[in-house]
């Protein structure tokens, strides 16, 4: 079941409910809500307000009295965090890149001393997602290669972006020590270091627009740089989770064509321990008003229903599975 210090807050907030009102009947109410913290990102990145999108829909058919379910957003260190909080039961939901979710599902990279955890589900995925190298134009940074000597950013300790540099890097025989300096900034931190001097260069596994990368472009001299060549071509085949992506040109200011690189998919992820019901309501309250969901933040607008249903690796949650195959897009 969820840990020690998830039930910890949901008793706190039933108190707190309780304490705040005076009919026994809203404190009956209040009561019988259940309520599933999600776990997002920094709030910079999509993650945090696609988790907010999502637990706003969940409240609609709250409010109407079609369900007691009650969806929190947390924003946190992203998707290792989330994905060992999904373990632990700190967390009932988490926003997670199908990277790490393929290696926390299996036991491999960042997850072999910890072990596979066969618990993991999926409720749908979202946004497709790009590896995004940010460099400052004065650095001289035109290929992966050059970033050796720089100050590099390499992520935020427990996120996707660094489980996701850690992996090329690796593909190359680096360690952090190829750097001249390597820094740990959290993503609400980097375009300001980037534009600051502090940093030359910094990545972010992000979907587009993105306001860190806008920030970044308008504030200093700065561009996009391509990932490509043999090293990379071998890194994508070997890692098919990280299909090819492109970041349109002209999308940012000072990077006119496009950006060639690769990606993960955003995955909702859960676990076996959240109620079938819970799992049923919260695919049912994003999927039924998708055109709603789609127009609460520009990386989500082109998501399909059947795209949300591909690129993940884990099985469904029986409680997605069934709304999937009420509604026909499950056989």
């Amino acid at each position: 079941m969820f840990g020690k210090n998830f039930l910890k807050r949901v008793t706190l907030a039933l108190i707190l409910g309780a304490l705040i009102v005076t009919s026994p009947v809203i404190v009956e109410a209040q009561e019988s809500e259940k309520f599933f913290p999600l776990g997002t990102g920094g709030i910079s990145g999509v993650y945090y307000p696609a988790g907010g999108a999502i637990c706003r829909l969940v409240d609609v058919g709250r409010r109407k009295g079609e369900h007691n379910i009650r969806c929190t957003v947390e924003s946190t260190g992203a998707s290792v965090y989330n994905v060992n909080s999904l373990r632990t039961g700190d967390l009932a939901l988490g926003i997670v890149q199908s990277d790490v979710e393929y290696q926390a599902y299996n036991g491999t990279e960042s997850f072999k001393e910890i072990g596979p955890n066969p618990d993991l589900r999926v409720l749908f995925n979202l946004q497709s997602e790009a590896f995004t190298l940010v460099v400052r134009r004065d650095a001289n940074i035109k290929t992966f290669e050059d970033l050796a000597g720089k100050r590099m950013n390499i992520g935020d300790p427990g996120s996707g972006n660094r489980n996701t540099l850690e992996l090329l890097m690796r593909e190359y025989g680096w360690t952090a020590e190829i750097f001249k300096l390597a820094t740990d900034l959290k993503p609400a931190e980097m375009a300001g270091a980037l534009c600051d001097n502090k940093i030359d260069a910094y990545v972010y596994v992000i979907a587009h627009p993105n306001g860190s990368v806008t920030e970044a472009s308008t504030t200093c001299d700065s561009h996009l740089v391509s990932l490509t060549g043999p090293k990379i071509d071998e890194f994508v085949k070997k890692y098919p989770f990280y299909p090819p992506a492109v970041i349109p040109g002209k999308m940012y200011k000072g990077t006119d064509e496009d950006t060639i690189t690769f990606g993960p998919k955003a995955v909702l992820l859960t676990s076996v321990n959240l109620p079938e019901e819970a799992a049923y309501i919260i695919t049912k309250s994003v999927f039924s008003n998708l055109e709603e969901f789609k127009e609460l933040h520009p990386a989500l607008s082109k998501l399909t229903a059947q795209s949300m249903l591909e690129g993940s690796t884990v099985p469904f949650h029986p409680g997605a599975e069934r709304y999937f195959k009420e509604v026909g897009l499950l056989k």
